[in-house]
């Protein structure tokens, strides 16, 4: 039984390196071209304290770093404390976008809230996020 154990590692290992060099490997250079189709400024913004009451506008910015224009196609605030504003005209390439949050701060205490952003160059939206403390007045 122990000598048939070996032998089935051993199969196993001699295989593995096998199918390693044989089974399609993902082509890096493609995923390398979409994430790099745009280039955010900050992924996450840290908004600091702000008043209860008092609404805060906070501003993503990209570039476009591919060769053909992007075009935002969605923006999805993750509640309806929160509405969105973006670029809404094709962003040629080497020029820059925006997406914009604006947070009403109602509810005293800390947050965290996230805006997707989907576009041309990728289907897959790019989750942002901005968090901070709301004070009491």
């Amino acid at each position: 039984m122990k000598k048939l154990k070996i032998s089935a590692l051993l199969a196993v290992l001699a295989f593995s390196t096998f199918y390693a060099e044989v089974l399609p490997v993902a082509n890096n250079a493609i995923v390398n071209v979409i994430a790099d189709a745009i280039k955010w400024k900050a992924e996450t913004i840290d908004v600091g304290n702000i008043p209860q009451g008092t609404p805060k506008l906070i501003r993503f910015e990209f570039k476009n770093t591919s060769k053909a224009p992007v075009i935002i196609e969605n923006v999805a605030p993750s509640c309806g404390c929160t509405t969105a504003d973006y670029t809404k005209t094709p962003i040629a390439p080497g020029k820059t976008g925006f997406v914009a949050a604006n947070y009403n701060a109602a509810s005293p205490g800390a947050f965290i809230k996230t805006v997707n952003v989907t576009t041309s160059d990728s289907k897959t939206p790019k989750t942002l996020s901005f968090k901070g403390t709301v004070v009491a007045k």
